[in-house]
């Protein structure tokens, strides 16, 4: 028996099937016409990423029916209501919200880089973050991370080690440096080759003081030897990215194909940065600042 894998719905594609196929499906199931209620694409978007946390449709159908009865009732009722449902008066009707997304702030210090994620429900934003203390050069990973990703970071720091020269490091520095990485929201177990690249740049960001820059977010492997290699998952991470406020993308030049192939009315706007190189990810992603000393080890 083959097992074959099937992406989920981006909320791009589920709102396009609530308006297309569940809610005229809903609002006959409840004997409501097409005047009686009105759902814009943004309160959809807001139960999708509010109330729904799934790779298809089911619950937000759910939720859309919750929807129509609360408009039923009031029809049955013969009391007042607005037959355009507000996004914020969601809540009067189905309650608090059950979900949180993370949205992109642009208040990082040096050492927080904003990578991407493919999650079963879809593609989330994911922050890795680094600090540095005075020590025996011990690593430090948290955030229930799985072995790839334990993996990545080792990479990335011994990359960082073999090039601390070109960022107008010592290494003796780095030997006598703890070094933390933390990838929040502990509860979540997190894996895959994704973060990588991400690793290294919150590292390098850590170690020289310079902050990445705002609004940009990244995803690719990485190797010792410096290369970057393509990953999966690149339509809901790049979605995610484009809903959270991210505004430039790296990729690995490979996986300009799969961005091609992504509806470009739902990522317009998005600036990508193809690379080959660790030393090109770098370059892009880190602020033209001077070093820190605070950042080094004395």
């Amino acid at each position: 028996m083959e097992i074959i894998h099937l992406s989920g719905y981006s909320i791009e594609e589920k709102t396009a099937i609530a308006n297309k196929h569940l809610i005229p499906k809903q609002r006959a199931a409840h004997g409501l016409k097409a005047a009686d209620v009105k759902i814009n694409k943004a309160v959809l978007t807001k139960i999708v990423e509010g109330y729904t946390r799934e790779s298809g449709v089911r619950s937000l159908d759910r939720q859309i029916a919750s929807v129509m009865r609360w408009i039923a009732k009031h029809i049955a009722m013969e009391e007042e209501y607005a037959k355009t449902i507000d996004p914020d008066n969601l809540e009067n009707i189905l309650g608090r919200i059950k979900f949180d997304k993370d949205y992109y702030h642009n208040d990082n210090p040096a050492g927080v880089c904003t990578g991407l994620a493919w999650t079963n429900n879809g593609g989330d934003i994911l922050f890795i973050e680094s600090i540095l203390s005075q020590g025996k050069g011990n690593l430090t990973l948290t955030g229930n991370l799985g072995n790839v990703m334990k993996e990545s970071a080792t990479t990335a720091l011994s990359y960082l080690k073999s090039h601390c020269t070109e960022f107008d490091l010592v290494p003796d520095d780095l030997s006598k440096t703890n070094i933390h990485i933390h990838v929040p929201e502990g509860a979540i177990p997190k894996d895959g080759p994704s973060a990588g690249v991400t690793m290294l740049t919150a590292l390098t960001s850590a170690f020289t003081g310079r902050k990445v820059r705002p609004y940009l977010a990244m995803t690719g492997e990485i190797t010792l030897r410096g290369k970057v290699l393509p990953v999966g998952g690149i339509k809901e991470k790049v979605l995610a990215a484009k809903r959270a406020g991210i505004k430039e993308v790296i990729l690995c030049y490979k996986n300009e194909k799969d961005v091609e192939e992504i509806n470009q009315d739902f990522i317009k706007g998005l600036k990508f940065h193809y690379v080959k190189e660790m030393n090109e990810v770098l370059a892009i992603a880190l602020e033209k600042a001077k070093p820190s000393k605070m950042h080094k080890a004395s």
